[in-house]
């Protein structure tokens, strides 16, 4: 999945239309991966539906149809623009990086190797790459060292209340950084997923707008 640093990324740019509440909208942006800090799969948390849907591939159609009429809610929007920018991470950008046994390099080379192991070089720069882009998008990160909003329980795929687990595991995670290993994406990769994960967001957001 795209890391918690760039769902931020995303849904910050996006707020810059919504002009919703940032601490509320960023929380919701990251919390579907409280999952993997609880020791849950996510199979509830990003709407996979079932064990056999193993493209990582959130059905936004069965996240809409219980939350659509919530998106009023700032948590909620950023809930969404979470998985939206999930659907379209699994969906159309990692497949460029690799097939089921090859991963290519930013050199041009690419070598054969597992799906776990292609996923973890792409963790791998997750870390390498998060402090670039909080400083590239001035992400404030101020809802890390202070008192969490409250924010109501409308989602129940999630346990709401262990949501300052979540805060505490992401600030520790941004305050560390990591020797530089061989990268597989640079910035300019992310920054075009940035990019077109925002543009289609908001189409998707206004698109839904109109069918209310």
């Amino acid at each position: 999945m795209a890391s918690a640093v760039i769902h931020m990324a995303v849904a910050s740019e996006i707020n810059k239309v919504l002009k919703r509440d940032y601490d509320k909208l960023i929380i919701g942006s990251i919390a579907p991966d409280i999952a993997k800090i609880i020791g849950e799969d996510k199979l509830r948390s990003h709407f996979l539906v079932t064990r056999e849907n193993d493209n990582n591939i959130p059905n936004i159609d069965v996240f809409l149809s219980a939350y659509k009429k919530y998106l009023y809610d700032d948590f909620v929007m950023g809930y969404f623009i979470h998985l939206y920018t999930d659907y379209l991470w699994f969906k159309y950008f990692v497949p460029e990086f690799y097939d089921k046994i090859t991963i290519k390099k930013l050199d041009g080379t690419s070598f054969k190797c597992t799906k776990d192991m292609a996923s973890t070089y792409i963790y791998n720069d997750y870390t390498n790459i998060n402090i670039d882009i909080i400083d590239q998008y001035e992400l404030n990160l101020k809802i890390f060292y202070g008192e969490l909003p409250k924010i109501e329980p409308i989602i129940s795929e999630i346990p709401m209340n262990k949501l300052d687990l979540l805060i505490e595991k992401m600030g520790l995670i941004i305050k560390n950084t990591t020797v530089h290993k061989a990268y597989i994406f640079n910035l300019d990769n992310i920054n075009n997923f940035i990019k077109t994960a925002i543009e289609l967001t908001l189409a998707k957001i206004k698109e839904i707008e109109k069918e209310e």
